[in-house]
């Protein structure tokens, strides 16, 4: 268990952190008083996944990073499955798309651990292999970014995270528009040193961001449910949040963080 608490990590925590307060203050109130024994799993599983989301932000270790990923995939299946049995099939689609992000994690963090003997973050992002092997760098880069866009509900997966909205609002808010969604945003960012430059990377995130941001804001304005316009909403503004990070330079990542 290796754990870093850098600039990048706080703004981050500070997200999961101040958001997930409000939100599990206000769900007290959106929840009904009366039988409160019913509500006992959605504050256990709302807890679990801030506890995810701290761990995920903190982690040193990216085999460590990974487990929490996973953990806020099955926390966010749950939740969503809470709302009844019409949740039941947004929740396991919900589930095969970031699951399946999770499986392509899972080998780029195999081939990085291969590669740089090592599964300390900050030693992997800082190895001589990514400017060595071109063709190893793109590929790893590829599956890091491609995780990262199922997780940030990117084109083409960015319908996920409207299909995820029949979860209660509390939910809505805390894992799919502020917290579970920068879990990608936070990935792309913390591996941008080792990939910065690379053209593979490059493209996948700026094509991916720049599609997202077009289609999530055309299909906000179509929307008439309130909360399918804050899902396309979201998924649009994380668009300009990827396609940002995709540009690589110093000005670019900051300005990427200032608009999480």
């Amino acid at each position: 268990v290796r754990l870093r608490l850098d600039g990048l990590a706080l703004v981050f925590l500070l997200i999961v952190l101040g958001i997930g307060a409000l939100v599990m203050a206000y769900s007290a109130r959106y929840l009904s008083s009366r039988d409160v024994h019913r509500h006992t799993g959605y504050f256990v599983w709302m807890t679990l996944f801030a506890f995810a989301m701290t761990g995920l932000v903190l982690a040193d270790d990216i085999v460590l990073l990974f487990v929490f990923w996973e953990l806020t995939t099955l926390c966010s299946f749950f939740l969503i499955n809470r709302s009844g049995r019409k949740a039941s099939a947004p929740a396991v689609r919900t589930l095969i798309v970031t699951a399946i992000g999770g499986l392509i994690l899972l080998l780029a963090v195999v081939l990085m651990v291969a590669r740089t003997g090592t599964t300390v973050l900050h030693e992997i992002v800082a190895a001589e292999a990514w400017s060595a092997d071109p063709a190893f760098t793109a590929l790893v880069a590829v599956l890091v970014a491609i995780a990262a866009l199922t997780k940030s509900a990117q084109f083409p997966f960015h319908y996920w995270l409207p299909d995820a909205m029949v979860a209660p609002t509390p939910v809505s808010a805390y894992l799919h528009a502020a917290a579970m969604v920068k879990a990608g945003i936070y990935l792309i960012l913390v591996m941008s040193p080792a990939f910065a430059g690379n053209a593979a990377w490059q493209a996948v995130l700026m094509t991916s961001g720049l599609v997202t941001a077009l289609l999530g804001g055309y299909l906000a304005l179509r929307a008439v449910d309130l909360k399918q316009i804050m899902a396309y909403s979201t998924v649009g503004q994380l668009g300009f949040i990827v396609a940002t990070i995709g540009v690589g330079t110093p000005g670019a990542l900051a300005a990427a963080v200032l608009f999480t």
